[in-house]
This record gives structure tokens, C-alpha cells and sequence, in this order.
């Protein structure tokens, strides 16, 4: 499974498009995972609950974002997540 940081993704997004055609993608902002972006085709037997040739590493890499998020000394909460969000929206907001 590729990955790519948060402005990777939205600076090169028909990349992106074109690599989600052939396999899962990672988005990573400030190291951490934030987001998944999978084909309609994976998305469509994630919904029914089939597997493919990817599920075992997306649910690896879920479990893996999900157990960041609580903690691992990162201080994975909410408020965090909000404070890093602001954050972020400023210094965009900064670059415009």
C-alpha cells in the first residue's frame, strides 16, 4: 500500500486518482494516518464484506491508524486532533 502526505495528495490529486485505480492509499499529515482512499471497486466489497487482494493490508494499516490515534504517547485525543486542525486551517489560511 502506497502513502503519501496530506499535500502530496492535493497537489498531485490526478496521481493520486490514477494510483487508487491500482491499489490503496495511505494520506499521512504530520506522520500520522488521517485518511484511506481505496477504488469503488474495493470500496464496493469493503461494503459487502468481501475481500480482495488488499484487505488484509488496509486492515493492518486501519488498526495500526486507530491505535496511534489512542495514544502510543502521542497524546492521540480529540482535543488534540482539533488543536492540530486549527493549526493547520491557519497556517493555509496564512499561504493564500
Amino acid at each position: 500500500m502506497n502513502t503519501v502526505t496530506s499535500v502530496d495528495a492535493q497537489n498531485r490529486f490526478g496521481e493520486l486518482l490514477d494510483l487508487v485505480q491500482r491499489e490503496p492509499v495511505t494520506i499521512t499529515r504530520r506522520g500520522r494516518t488521517v485518511a484511506f482512499v481505496v477504488s469503488p471497486t474495493e470500496y464496493e466489497a469493503m461494503v459487502r464484506g468481501t475481500a480482495t487482494a488488499h484487505s488484509a493490508a488496509l486492515l493492518s494499516a486501519a488498526r495500526a491508524a486507530v491505535s496511534a490515534f489512542r495514544g502510543s504517547g502521542l497524546g492521540g485525543s480529540v482535543a488534540r486532533l482539533r488543536r492540530d486542525r486549527a493549526a493547520d486551517q491557519l497556517r493555509e489560511a496564512g499561504r493564500k
